[in-house]
């Protein structure tokens, strides 16, 4: 299999060195000449993974054309706000019926579409096949080649099979689904509820507080997710749960990072001009938040998630209210 990889962030770039460390014909496609640059002469990104060494099999290049020439199946890891212009940076070079794979995470906040949504939208024309990639995964850790498992979910059961086959190793393992809608939900989601979890662990708050957060956030995912049509089992595994405690509990989530920066007092703006990479629940907040009301679906994490981020709530209130809100059964 050749495989294209969009993107030089650290998920990206763990990706393509996973692909051509298992020996397949790897391509990776980043933005900046000073990265391939660096990635050619030292085999590493200092950026986005210092001191981790790549392989000497892959390919780096800024140029489309070149990284796509001959290729079937393609990764998009870019930031969700923007993967929508990286399918129109390539859609030109892309083979008709190719595979898709989205490794990023979210809900596109001009048009509160899916990842999957915008793909179909933005690739109308030559009908990929569609797979989302997903489940509990930090990129420093896989670079590591520590044990990791994710979900990959796509329609077609074949191409789901080639990539499962392609991408697994011995340290990186893939489970196949059919239901989209509800792994890229969950992938989104679980980094709104990351933030609230931030902000309850920087308040001090205990393991009592994040295992309520992380239970009913589980349940605010499941909630849209049926409402979307996606299926509440799928809600239960890797993409969902799995993402969801690792993201709300693990230092190196950014989306955490940012919760317990917020609860220190530090203002957003500030937060995330200092952070080298994307933390997608800020704006995935703000896409979730409109697509519940649109929807009608009572979301009161992520309600309170976006009063923080966008209306200057005091971390503290917005914890008081969660707690007083009417009481019920679960």
């Amino acid at each position: 299999m050749k495989i294209a990889v969009i993107g030089g962030g650290s998920w990206g770039t763990t990706l393509a060195d996973l692909a051509a460390k298992k020996g397949l014909d790897a391509r990776l496609w980043v933005r900046e000449q000073a990265v391939m640059n660096e990635i050619r002469s030292t085999r590493e990104n200092s950026w986005y993974l210092p001191g981790r060494k790549l392989s000497d099999h892959l390919e780096v290049s800024t140029d489309p054309a070149a990284v796509a020439e001959g290729v079937s199946h393609f990764v998009f890891a870019v930031p969700c706000q923007f993967i929508r212009a990286a399918y129109q940076r390539f859609i030109k070079y892309l083979p008709k019926n190719a595979v898709v794979i989205c490794a990023s995470k979210g809900i596109e906040l001009d048009t509160l579409m899916t990842m999957s949504q915008v793909c179909q939208d933005a690739l109308a024309s030559i009908k990929p096949r569609f797979a989302m990639l997903s489940g509990p995964s930090f990129a420093y850790e896989v670079i590591r080649e520590m044990p990791t498992a994710v979900t990959l979910a796509c329609k077609d059961k074949k191409a789901a099979k080639d990539v499962q086959e392609a991408l697994s190793t011995p340290y990186f393992r893939i489970y196949t689904t059919s239901d989209v809608r509800g792994v890229e939900l969950g992938g989104a989601i679980k980094n709104i509820v990351a933030i609230a979890a931030g902000v309850a662990d920087g308040l001090g708050f205990g393991g009592d507080a994040r295992a309520a957060l992380i239970t009913r956030g589980l349940h605010e995912m499941s909630r849209l997710g049926k409402a979307m049509g996606g299926d509440r089992q799928t809600f239960m595994g890797l993409s969902g749960m799995g993402d969801l405690v690792l993201t709300c509990t693990g230092d190196l989530s950014r989306n955490r990072q940012v919760g317990l920066r917020l609860a220190k007092g530090q203002k957003l703006l500030d937060i995330l001009a200092e952070m080298k990479m994307v933390a997608e629940g800020v704006k995935t907040a703000e896409a979730v938040h409109a697509l519940g009301r649109k929807l009608g679906v009572e979301m009161p994490i992520t309600e309170q998630v976006y009063a923080i981020l966008y209306q200057d709530k005091d971390p503290s209130k917005a914890v008081y209210e969660l707690m007083t809100r009417d009481l019920k059964d679960e």
